[in-house]
């Protein structure tokens, strides 16, 4: 201390001087009394030591210091120890918890803000914006979150609903939306998110069967997963978000997984058979459908011209048994004309008359014939 080396009266280490170097005195007498310190002496000194402390000082002069200048050194460290012991600043990421006399008291948004000094009022500042990582399954570089690491069985290894065994990885991001529950809730917090995580994927995992795990399921595991982890934070009050679950690997166990893929691949070829067989199935059962209707509706066509025809035949019969009642001779020659008719209609005929006056052969002019003819003949031409 400046006091330490002044000359005369000595400081605090020097016997019974006071810290101005002015110490008690003895009176000439045996009372033992002491006579008090000169005022004016005190104030100088006390002056001489200021300048040397304050930057500037400089030796002893005559002359004392400027009273503005003491009021604005005054004041600036009245400034400072304001600024030091009065407040607190909280960055943009952080939120800060002010305790009172180590009871939570309230809370701090980013910025600068006041609270009395320490111990009175204690202030944390955690980080409420910054995405944390907690893996289940394997250890990973934190810088580095690509980076394969090594794998931990005794947390990746779960039992599934169909009695299976699977291999799984997987990642929890977490972000602080309560600060205080954050600090005083949980001792661990990383270590109690990863515990709490591993027993939901474990209970999910419980729930399902392997070859969904493994193929579509992977998004409503997470899902569920993530609603699970939350709901026990929440219990728990441990003022913590979960923003995202990520499966990171989802494996049979390595000693069975070449065995486990072999039944995999028979079960996808089972399936894609199955799949070709009912493609099959929906392209053959509609045309033999489509042919049986067709059939049907044939026979029932056939079936109403047959019993069409030999109505119209029983009625045409009955017709002509009552006009032969009616006129016996002349129905007998219609029948008998429609029948030849019938039968020499679309035959090559031969007319000979039996009179003798033509030869026998009687000319004619078959008009079917000269038409078919002339058909054929502009066939030919084109």
């Amino acid at each position: 201390m400046p006091w330490e080396n002044q000359t005369g009266g000595g400081g605090w280490r020097g016997g019974n001087g006071g810290p101005w170097g002015q110490g008690p005195r003895n009176t000439g007498g045996g009372g033992g009394g002491s006579t008090p310190p000169d005022l004016e002496e005190l104030l100088r000194r006390g002056q001489d030591r200021l300048r040397r402390v304050l930057p500037g000082g400089g030796g002893g002069g005559g002359t004392g210091m400027n009273p503005i200048t003491l009021i604005a050194l005054l004041i600036v460290a009245l400034a400072l120890g304001t600024y030091y012991f009065f407040t607190f600043r909280v960055q943009p990421d952080e939120e800060g918890v002010v305790l009172r006399f180590g009871d939570f008291n309230r809370t701090a948004q980013p910025g600068l803000n006041f609270r009395l000094p320490y111990p009175l009022e204690v202030v944390y500042t955690p980080k409420v914006t910054r995405v944390n990582r907690v893996t289940i399954g394997m250890v990973t570089d934190d810088r580095n979150s690509n980076v394969t690491g090594r794998d931990i069985p005794e947390e990746s290894l779960m039992l599934t609903g169909d009695e299976n065994i699977v291999d799984i990885d997987f990642s929890v991001f977490w972000v602080i939306n309560n600060a205080a529950d954050y600090l005083f809730n949980m001792e661990d917090p990383d270590g109690t998110v990863k515990s709490v995580a591993e027993s939901a994927m474990r209970e999910v995992v419980g729930r399902s069967v392997v070859e969904a795990l493994l193929t579509q399921a992977r998004q409503i595991t997470e899902t569920d997963v993530q609603a699970l982890i939350q709901q026990t934070l929440d219990e728990f009050g441990a003022g913590i978000l979960i923003t995202q679950v990520q499966l990171l690997k989802v494996d049979p166990p390595a000693d069975v997984i070449a065995a486990f893929r072999d039944v995999q691949a028979a079960r996808a070829d089972a399936e894609r058979v199955q799949n070709e067989a009912q493609t099959y199935a929906n392209k053959v059962v509609p045309e033999a459908r489509g042919q049986a209707s067709q059939i049907e509706n044939a026979a029932s066509a056939y079936r109403d011209q047959i019993i069409a025809e030999a109505t119209g035949k029983a009625q045409r019969f009955d017709q002509v048994y009552e006009s032969y009642k009616a006129a016996p001779d002349v129905t007998r020659r219609r029948m008998y004309l429609e029948t030849m008719e019938q039968v020499f209609g679309g035959m090559d005929k031969v007319i000979i008359d039996e009179s003798g006056q033509s030869n026998g052969v009687v000319p004619y002019l078959p008009l079917d014939a000269l038409s078919r003819s002339s058909t054929t003949g502009t066939g030919g031409s084109q």
